[in-house]
């Protein structure tokens, strides 16, 4: 009998990341099920990949059942979105941006060791893919929750969860890279956002899923969230003459929009109408900055997230039904 596997994908986005924690947090009260037990894989670039490890990661006190709900993830960047990018638009930060990185790593690191501390990434209660790139072997780089479950001997590709979110949200220009290693203080690397090459990890999700887990006549559902579309344009006359420096600033904000509508373009031709869900949206209120925590912009954030519930709620709804149900098959 045919299995249909379902398949969840995260975008990059940083402090944006609000828009998929609600999307996340309706479908956990409509289903009264965790994202954990609805996915059989779940991926992530940068903010979407600090949601997946945070969404699978067991609660040490109940290790079949995850720590936190997307609802927790929701507080997360209202409560620590300040301490990782502090002032994010003051002059000097901007000033500093053009030869070091914007911000120090400690907000961010104080943040993923209050959330992560303790946690591996072959404990995820279901698989789990983060994308990194490697600087120094100038390759991608995915951390795989299947592969640290299942090393050959002597092998170990199982790494700390603070370490693979700290590796995943090091996007250039903002954060210093990450140095890590593997539990067993092996191979290090060398890391930044995945964001460089897969703003939108859905093809990569989906290239897993069918290498890892789906056999010949079994079926992906496919559910990709944004984190908010950025469609201010950059001019012409402004652009023409910029250099490194002028250009450092956008480029990893171009990535990732290029990147989230180019995936969206495949999978579209690739899988079923009916086996495919995006929820994305235009920013209207809020700053499309990746950085822009102020109080002002985190509630213009949670309204663009009411929004994108609001007019997609028959698919939510729709969607739920097809989690449960398979759910139940499995």
């Amino acid at each position: 009998m045919a299995h249909t596997w379902k398949v969840l994908s995260i975008d990059g986005g940083g402090i944006r990341g609000i828009l998929p924690a609600t999307v996340l947090s309706y479908i956990e009260q409509k289903t009264v099920r965790p994202i954990s037990r609805l996915f059989d894989l779940v991926a992530g670039t940068s903010t979407g990949g600090i949601l997946a490890l945070g969404l699978t990661k067991p609660n040490p006190s109940a290790p079949d059942s995850p720590q936190y709900s997307a609802s927790d993830f929701l507080a997360f960047y209202e409560q620590q979105g300040h301490n990782v990018f502090p002032n994010s638009t003051s002059l000097c930060r901007l000033a500093r941006q053009l030869v070091r990185p914007k911000y120090s790593v400690r907000g961010l690191e104080e943040a993923l060791t209050r959330y992560f501390a303790g946690g591996k990434l072959s404990e995820s209660l279901t698989n789990v893919l983060v994308t990194a790139y490697d600087i120094e072997r100038r390759a991608p780089f995915f951390f795989k929750s299947m592969k640290a479950k299942s090393a050959p001997s002597g092998e170990n590709l199982d790494f700390r969860l603070e370490d693979v979110a700290r590796s995943t949200s090091a996007a250039p220009t903002y954060f210093a890279p990450a140095k890590v290693s593997t539990l067993n203080q092996g191979t290090k690397y060398a890391l930044i956002d995945g964001g460089v090459f897969a703003g939108n990890p859905a093809m990569c999700a989906l290239a897993e899923a069918k290498k890892r887990l789906v056999r010949e006549d079994d079926e992906i559902l496919l559910v990709s969230l944004g984190t908010g579309k950025c469609d201010g344009p950059i001019r012409y006359d402004r652009a023409k003459n910029w250099g490194a420096l002028q250009w450092a600033l956008p480029v990893l904000e171009i990535s990732l929009g290029g990147s989230d509508a180019t995936v969206d373009y495949q999978l579209q031709r690739i899988l079923p109408r009916d086996r495919y869900f995006r929820f994305q949206k235009k920013l209207e209120v809020a700053d499309d900055a990746l950085d822009n925590a102020t109080p002002a912009n985190i509630q213009n954030l949670k309204l663009e997230a009411s929004k994108l519930v609001a007019a997609n709620q028959a698919d939510l709804d729709r969607l739920c039904g097809l989690l449960v149900e398979h759910s139940q098959r499995s």
